[in-house]
């Protein structure tokens, strides 16, 4: 019996988190629950499930993995605030299901330098992925890992189509359903570049070791090439549940959790380069990677305000990455990574980005 903390428990995450938990009462039990702004469906998880200690924002959340005991902690909290709760969760000695990339991504060896061997578990589909694949060798016989990106709602469209994109288009993803800030991430790239500079602190892997592969089907979830030429791939039809179930229950599989593909029925998966002169933000991402210290930390911080003027109507859609492109020029980091540096990076780029939308305006 696995106890179960689950930061972000109102959102996509957290809410297919207690549906595995639900439907697996003999493995996992859930000791504590955090959330944002939804306070009412927190108090109906907290009752359902019969928890006692469930708790609103991201300092009560670092307050509740620190004083709380519990096997495995699941950090499904959206953007860069996850990343206390993140560096509590490993001072603690918890195993981390870490689907808060963000906190990972402006850590960076803050994060990876407090982990012990094994203790982040990766729940985005890909890195989850990625990290079944490599089962099937040693570090010495990888040659690349290939993340899969489904393309988005826009795969195929010109820079100059995407001008005029509303919000509601950028939401509509194809294949998954996710929260706002991580389907416009999906549109515009973002979150491939985010899990580009991801999959490089995670595996140690470097940056012209990763590919990106379009691959609009989303069956096939990412897939490592070993020096022989062989290539090894994590595929099931797109859910959720089975990385987060994985992530609990790390590295043993939980049986059931989701559908797998169906061999009797023709199926077509097909694959293509993604388009890095419409779609810029891998590119920069490889940029802000490549050059640590506090840039990703920008890049992240831009992005959420770029995000959040777009949905406001603010800010045209190309001018997300437009954005967030001019931010990270203007940065000049410290010369050593803390905690306290990466706040005030964080600090300046949201500042920085928010004059720059306010002259768009």
């Amino acid at each position: 019996m696995r106890r179960v903390i689950i930061l972000g428990s109102t959102g996509s995450i957290g809410t297919q988190a207690l549906e595995v938990i639900e439907a697996n009462p003999d493995r996992f039990q859930v000791v504590g629950l955090a959330a944002g702004q939804n306070a009412d469906l927190l108090a109906e998880q907290a009752a359902k499930f019969g928890v006692k200690h469930a708790v609103q924002g991201a300092e009560a959340a670092t307050k509740l993995v620190e004083d709380l005991e519990a096997d495995v902690v699941i950090n499904g909290i959206t953007g860069s605030i996850g990343l206390a709760p993140t560096l509590a969760t490993l001072k603690s000695g918890k195993a981390l299901a870490l689907a808060n990339k963000e906190s990972l991504i402006v850590g960076g060896r803050l994060v990876t330098e407090a982990a012990a061997p094994g203790q982040i578990i990766p729940v985005d589909s890909e890195h989850s992925a990625l990290a079944q694949c490599l089962l099937g060798g040693t570090a010495q016989e990888v040659r690349k890992l290939i993340l899969t990106a489904s393309g988005g709602p826009f795969r195929g469209w010109s820079r100059e189509q995407l001008q005029d994109v509303t919000p509601a288009q950028a939401l509509a993803h194809p294949t998954w359903v996710m929260g706002k800030v991580v389907t416009t991430n999906s549109a515009t790239m973002v979150n491939k570049g985010l899990e580009l500079i991801e999959a490089h602190l995670l595996f140690d892997i470097p940056f012209e070791r990763i590919e990106v592969t379009v691959h609009p089907q989303s069956v096939v979830h990412s897939m490592v090439e070993f020096v022989d030429g062989s290539v090894l791939a994590q595929c099931s039809p797109p859910d959720m549940r089975l990385p987060i179930a994985l992530g609990m229950s790390w590295p043993e599989r939980v049986p059931n959790v989701a559908k797998a593909c169906d061999w009797t029925k023709a199926a077509t998966w097909t694959f293509e380069p993604l388009d890095e002169s419409v779609f810029g933000a891998v590119r920069l991402a490889r940029q802000v990677g490549t050059a640590g210290l506090t840039y990703p930390a920008v890049y992240n911080a831009a992005n959420e305000q770029a995000v959040e003027a777009f949905h406001a109507g603010w800010i045209g859609f190309n001018q997300i990455v437009d954005l967030v492109q001019r931010v990270v020029d203007a940065h000049e980091p410290e010369t050593e990574l803390s905690l306290e540096g990466v706040l005030r990076a964080e600090v300046w780029a949201r500042d920085r980005a928010d004059a720059q939308i306010a002259k768009a305006c």
